[in-house]
């Protein structure tokens, strides 16, 4: 299995005390699988998806990524492993204003060690449209066109697994179905795992699965009949 969790709750401090965010997850993901997380806002989505990519540590259970234990790991050892598996795309776009969209997509691999960092990059962006905007800054691109280059940094590692929340959240819907279009295809030519959170019910039923949360439990889980087959 690519992504393995079992038995994974979340508990966090909040203004009242410790709240409850997840409780006894477990899910197997496996290999070129896209898995939907659907629910109601506040249902644990997101922060099921953080445990995915080792950024919120689980307060029990195990969670395993690519048969390594994430929940073992140190934070040092955890952003080695995102670095070199794991490409994340948020609902913010989170580009460093003062880079321009090739200097965002390339920084990241030469930090990886990449020889070809701005190659890559360059290759990248071009593959979401983005080969003549290399040059521009985050302030000089519309918000698709930002998250077309946080798309072209999630993938310009190669990622074994990209996770994605929310991502057309702060987009129209025709710039929002057109990112969706860019990560399914990158997912495709790159053979990633996909988990992306969603609230659109057309976007869920792209995936292979959907899985819905409701008070941090998994209620229900459905597949996509060709995927099935």
């Amino acid at each position: 299995m690519v992504l393995s969790l079992r038995d994974v709750s979340l508990s966090l401090p909040g203004n009242a005390g410790i709240v409850d965010i997840l409780h006894d997850i477990t899910l197997d993901v496996g290999a070129k699988d896209s898995v939907g997380l659907v629910g109601p806002s506040g249902s644990g989505k997101s922060s099921l998806l953080m445990l995915m990519g080792g950024l919120e540590r689980a307060s029990s259970g195990q969670v395993e990524a690519l048969g390594h234990d994430l929940t073992a790991m140190d934070e040092d050892a955890l952003a080695r492993f995102r670095r070199q598996h794991m490409g994340v795309v948020f609902q913010s776009f989170h580009l460093i204003p003062t880079m321009t969209a090739l200097e965002n997509v390339a920084t990241p691999l030469e930090l990886a060690g990449v020889a070809d960092a701005f190659d890559r990059a360059a290759e990248e962006l071009e593959a979401v449209g983005l080969g003549h905007r290399t040059g521009h800054y985050p302030s000089q691109m519309s918000g698709g066109e930002q998250q077309r280059v946080a798309l072209a940094r999630a993938a310009a590692p190669r990622p074994d697994i990209l996770l994605a929340d929310e991502p057309t959240g702060n987009l129209d819907q025709s710039t929002g179905a057109a990112i969706m279009e860019l990560l399914f295809g990158l997912r495709d030519r790159h053979g990633a795992t996909l988990v992306l959170v969603t609230h659109s019910t057309d976007l869920a039923a792209r995936c292979d699965r959907t899985i819905r949360l409701v008070d941090g439990r998994l209620e229900s889980e459905t597949r996509r009949r060709d995927a099935a087959e």
